[in-house]
């Protein structure tokens, strides 16, 4: 330590500096307590000694007895000490990953072989001779085996408690028929009191249509049993479900054929059951902890949880006082959480470091699966959606309307929080823009508009001139290959402009990747964006890499800390056994060796 003595110390420095360095600090008759200033110049920590002078240049100030501080603060602070950067750089290190294939995900995208870890910091990224001088009798050495080393995922868009509903419950994504999801179905355990199942995506199957009331009744004509869809705006209930909640849900959600309910249910009436089925608080903390097993698997270091009437935000603080949350969460309430939310205090980036308050989270329109994403053209298949007796709008529909969507914004705007609007059709993406625009700063206040999966060419101007974030979702483009879901929805010519990447990067949005949990795998949506089959919606591996840990962790304000492999930053890693570099064309299938948070190993599959 370089000891310092009478001089007056006034709050955090002005300038934007280069290093961190803990400062002793204490009031006059208080004790001391550490807090951390941020300096310039290397020189500045390298000279002993005390100034008494006020320089008023907002910086640490040299001078010929040591230092000085100043800042627009003028609260006194007699500084006690000061822990130099040489010293910080030559203490031994608690963790340091080496034989590794480090790529930083900066600018450049510098490579290295090893990096050191202190604290949970990073202290050291070099060759592997170099971060050797920092091992100390009690550094954990971390042979990584020529594998390669990224910044952790971020995912900013998930759910993670459907996450761990799919885990608990029947998994339907994998099912390629109706019959093959009533089996799955069938075979969850006869004491349930609901039979779920979670993903089916029938856009992906020869018989490609949804589940049914009649499908459903094979299962259980005497317990409730319900099939989501993967896109959550479209579920499948049997004869025992409508009977018990038909009456609660809206007609215009209801499909029905020849005057009677099919089973098919969208939007506000799959609302009705989320309702009904929210589980208790023990429930919910094994669904979050199932759905953290997997997404630290999955390489995944932090999440953007998007949460609605649900015990989850308590959960999760729960889980970090007891030591068991091993992924950063930034939780993204409902809009009708907006007067609770204010009235408790929580604003935008408030929290720790593993759990804090993120944005206000409102709808405007539904899903393409659903037929509900609301476009300024028809959809190419409106005459299929015709031929029931329910769907007489052929755009799409409101789930939120405009006029509601901008009150939410300006509440959630004016009470100091961020926003992010679902928008997947050209007309919801627009409502969201328009209402943005309303506001101060939507760049500043780093809004958001979720899925952006129809924008068009005067849209995608929109966002790089705002500074509105897309937070998009690769896995996405699983729908836009020939005669899949875009396709029978849209047709080919707009199939083609969905899920614009290329576009929206070139064009200098600032974009974020993340999943919906359709399935939460970022790996699977890094490959699908490098590989897409058009030329607008296709990113380098770099490119889609970066999309899914800076550009995620600038949509969640924690650039400085995450995102990137930079010393001053938070240990957060994925490892990955082959490098997507040069197996770009099976990145899908790419495995995940092991995750580190924080410094801490919470995921080791190099075993396995």
């Amino acid at each position: 330590m370089v000891a310092l003595a009478d001089a007056e110390f006034r709050g955090a420095l002005d300038a934007k500096p280069a290093l961190s360095v803990p400062v002793v600090v204490a009031d006059e008759g208080t004790a001391a307590v550490t807090v951390v200033c941020r300096f310039r110049r290397l020189a500045d920590l390298t000279q002993a000694g005390y100034a008494h002078g006020r320089p008023d240049d907002g910086d640490a100030h040299q001078s010929a007895g040591g230092f000085g501080f100043s800042s627009r603060s003028a609260v006194p602070r007699t500084v006690i000490a000061v822990r130099t950067d040489h010293e910080s750089m030559t203490a031994p290190a608690d963790v340091i990953l080496t034989n590794a294939e480090v790529h930083t995900l900066t600018d450049g995208d510098e490579t290295a072989e090893a990096v050191a870890v202190r604290g949970g910091e990073i202290v050291r990224i070099d060759s592997a001779y170099e971060v050797a001088f920092l091992d100390g009798t009690e550094t954990e050495i971390i042979d990584l085996g020529g594998r390669v080393l990224l910044p952790g995922f971020i995912d900013a868009h998930t759910h993670m408690q459907t996450a761990g509903s799919y885990l608990v419950n029947a998994d339907l994504s994998a099912a390629d028929s109706p019959a093959d999801c009533v089996n799955l179905l069938a075979e969850l355990n006869a004491d349930r009191e609901w039979v779920l199942g979670y993903g089916f995506d029938e856009s992906m199957w020869d018989e490609s249509r949804y589940l049914t009331r009649e499908d459903l009744d094979e299962v259980s004509e005497t317990r409730p049993v319900v099939a989501f869809r993967e896109d959550l705006h479209v579920a499948s209930v049997n004869g025992v479900v409508l009977d018990r909640l038909g009456e609660e849900m809206p007609d215009e959600d209801m499909e029905t054929e020849d005057g009677e309910p099919t089973g098919v249910i969208v939007e506000d009436a799959v609302n009705v059951v989320y309702e009904t089925i929210e589980p208790d608080a023990e429930t919910t903390r094994k669904l979050l902890l199932a759905a953290q097993r997997d997404a630290n698997e999955k390489g995944v270091t932090g999440v953007h949880d998007m949460v609605r009437r649900s015990r989850a935000p308590k959960v999760y603080r729960d889980l970090e006082l007891d030591g068991d949350l091993t992924m950063r969460v930034r939780i993204n309430y409902w809009s009708d959480h907006i007067e609770a939310a204010d009235e408790v205090g929580l604003v935008t980036n408030h929290g720790s470091q593993m759990v804090t308050t993120g944005a206000i989270k409102s709808f405007t329109d539904g899903s393409f699966g659903g037929r509900t994403a609301k476009l300024s053209e028809p959809y190419a298949d409106a005459d299929d959606a015709a031929d029931t007796d329910d769907n007489d709008d052929v755009t799409g529909q409101w789930v939120v309307a405009p006029e509601e969507l901008d009150e939410i914004v300006e509440r959630s705007d004016g009470a100091g929080f961020q926003v992010t609007a679902h928008a997947i059709g050209d007309e919801a993406i627009e409502a969201v823009l328009d209402a943005y625009e309303k506001t101060e700063d939507a760049g500043e206040k780093r809004h958001r508009v979720e899925h952006v999966e129809l924008a068009t060419d005067e849209q995608i101007e929109r966002f790089a001139e705002s500074g509105v974030v897309a937070s998009v979702q690769p896995n996405f483009l699983k729908w836009a290959q020939p005669d899949g879901l875009y396709d029978a929805r849209l047709g080919e010519e707009r199939r083609t402009r969905t899920n614009r990447y290329r576009t929206l990067l070139d064009a200098g949005a600032h974009l974020a990747f993340g999943s919906d949990c359709m399935p939460l795998d970022p790996l699977l949506g890094i490959h699908q964006t490098v590989n897409a089959p058009v030329e607008e919606q296709r990113l380098s591996v770099t490119e889609a890499l970066r999309a899914y840990t800076l550009g995620a962790a600038y949509a969640g304000f924690d650039e400085d800390d995450l995102g990137t492999i930079e010393k001053g930053k938070r240990a957060d890693f994925v490892v990955l056994d082959r490098s997507p570099w040069e197996h770009a064309d099976d990145i899908e299938n790419i495995d995940v060796a092991m995750t580190v948070v924080d410094g801490t190993v919470v995921f080791d599959g190099r075993n396995d």
